[in-house]
């Protein structure tokens, strides 16, 4: 055998790299081709999140970052990361926000994320610019040692210069975005230089997502960094990796910090059909476990801006009354945001919107007029919808909650533990008031056997009322009916004279029926009602054909004529 010079060696060695390279871009070629509508088909995702090869899978991490197989070179120029767009407004963020406003700190982002309606963010900060995901991945082609134009990041200093080398074909295999800087024709699908402006927060996600697109496996456990790399597979448009994140973070137990996380995303990741289970686990996951507002007091006042928002969009809430979400809103503001100027703008651009206002007692209403820490310019529209839905019909109102849309629930109830009422006052000749109590089908089966459901306070003059019904055993017939009864709220050494007139709206004529009328002196926490209220069983109630049910709802009336004030 003949022996092989040095030189001679070197040459063939390098030789055989180039042939390798070239066969290696000829095989990415056609995988390219045969995918021209969905590229990123070359990697199959198991069910269990991880990756296995099929007809078209290669492993490629061998030739990250090496020259010998690379025919581009990334300028990856990092900057700070950029925190304060808008300095006058407290924000809530993602894990890694890959938008102008980006930053760290989860606090200091401003998105204006609707979590409940799922409509596309509305930036209230007029020195954020319009965001191109595009655009924001800064890239401009250019020769060794030009210098990159920058579009609109040139608020923030370049600190450091990475260099990496790519191969296109690779990345354009998996990745529409970098398929379409490569390959469109430009003058910069020419350049051998490509450079890319990233902050600082961004470049261990863009490294991780680069070899992953070499089908090197992800390292990272981290749940922040998880999805660091999963937003930035989104700007970049690599859809094999955005399916295997979401398929580990599905996999992931949720903890009210994960889901708020999740919820925090940008709103174009949530939009992703493979993330959006996330976010609606999110928020199933937030409500359930904190829908008893009263109960999590405490830790509710911690709950980040994303949590708050899903929680007030919901109509499961378990609250008293609307008073109760108002004044949770209120402190949560006062809580997070100490400056007066900052809880004003995020109650005005957030949360007030979110509070149901037509479900507001009148004298919450007319205490909202004169908060300081309200925009009352704002509110007074508000305030005037309420009074002008309260003073609607029964059946009015029903049709305004009916037309209500999904990213409009102002008009909807939601699951009170005391039941809304609708009162007519009137003070002449008498003090004397028409009220109106209607209840859902589910609400009465709910009752069953021994339950009970009380209406909200109302007033009469300067009285307080309360209505509640009942599901007892009626001890004369031995069987379950429906009980109905008026009680008067404690007032020391207070009672009054009331004539009262109980009705039940039925079928077929639709109308009101009285059923009970008569006079009783009430005192404070003393009360007046008929059991067995319709004289017949629970069934019978209950029943399909029951014509106490109008479109599954039963109407109630109480007149109430305050005829004597005995203090």
């Amino acid at each position: 055998m003949c022996p092989i010079s040095p030189s001679s060696f070197s040459f063939l060695f390098f030789r055989c790299k180039k042939i390798l390279c070239f066969f290696m871009n000829q095989r990415m070629n056609t995988i390219i081709n045969n995918n021209n509508d969905s590229v990123e088909s070359s990697i199959l995702i198991n069910s269990d999140g991880s990756r296995n090869g099929g007809s078209e899978y290669v492993d490629f991490s061998f030739a990250f970052n090496d020259s010998s197989f690379s025919d581009r070179i990334i300028h990856l120029e990092i900057m700070n990361d950029f925190i304060e767009v808008c300095p006058n407004v407290e924000t809530s963020s993602t894990s890694a926000e890959w938008t102008s406003c980006n930053g760290r700190r989860r606090e200091d982002i401003h998105k204006d994320n609707d979590l409940l309606s799922d409509q596309p963010a509305v930036d209230n900060c007029a020195q954020c610019e319009p965001h191109d995901a595009e655009a924001d991945a800064m890239v401009e082609a250019s020769t060794a040692g030009d210098e990159a134009v920058n579009l609109h990041m040139d608020y923030s200093a370049v600190v450091k210069v990475k260099t990496v080398y790519v191969n296109s074909a690779i990345l354009a295999a998996k990745s529409p975005y970098f398929y379409k800087l490569f390959s469109n024709g430009m003058r910069e699908s020419q350049q051998k230089h490509v450079t890319l402006r990233i902050f600082a927060s961004e470049e261990d996600p863009f490294m991780e997502l680069l070899e992953f697109m070499y089908n090197k496996p992800l390292n990272t456990t981290s749940l922040p960094r998880l999805l660091d790399v999963l937003i930035a597979a989104d700007k970049f448009e690599v859809a094999t990796c955005k399916i295997y994140c979401s398929q580990v973070l599905q996999k992931t137990p949720m903890t009210p910090e994960s889901a708020v996380l999740y919820l925090e995303l940008p709103y174009t990741v949530l939009m992703d059909d493979d993330v959006r289970p996330l976010a609606v686990e999110a928020k199933k996951y937030l409500i359930a476990r904190y829908k008893d507002v009263t109960k999590h007091q405490e830790e509710l006042m911690g709950l980040p801006l994303a949590g708050v928002m899903v929680l007030l969009s919901s109509d499961e809430l378990q609250v008293t009354s609307e008073d109760e979400v108002y004044d949770f809103v209120l402190k949560w503001a006062q809580t997070q945001y100490p400056r007066l100027e900052e809880r004003i703008e995020i109650l005005r651009a957030k949360l007030i919107r979110l509070i149901r206002f037509p479900y507001l007692t009148c004298g919450k209403l007319k205490m909202i007029q004169t908060c300081s820490d309200l925009d009352h310019e704002f509110t007074s529209k508000l305030v005037f919808d309420a009074l002008y839905f309260k003073a609607e019909a029964p059946h009015r109102q029903r049709i305004l909650a009916a037309e209500s849309s999904s990213s409009n629930r102002l008009f909807i109830e939601r699951s009170y533990k005391y039941r809304p009422v609708k009162v007519v006052e009137f003070e002449r000749p008498h003090q004397q008031g028409v009220v109106y109590l209607d209840l859902k089908r589910e609400e009465c089966a709910n009752l069953f056997p021994s339950g009970c459901v009380f209406s909200q306070d109302f007033h009469i003059g300067s009285q307080g009322f309360i209505l509640s019904a009942h599901c007892n055993m009626d001890k004369q017939s031995f069987y379950h009916c429906f009980d109905l009864f008026l009680g008067m709220l404690e007032k020391p050494y207070a009672s009054c004279c009331v004539g009262y007139e109980f009705a039940v709206r039925s079928r077929p004529t639709l109308e009101y029926i009285s059923k009970y009328k008569g006079d009783y002196i009430l005192t404070g926490g003393s009360g007046v009602g008929y059991r067995n209220f319709f004289g017949t069983p629970w069934t019978s109630f209950m029943a399909e054909d029951s014509v106490f049910f109008i479109n599954g709802i039963l109407h109630l009336r109480v007149e109430l004529t305050i005829k004597n004030q005995l203090d």
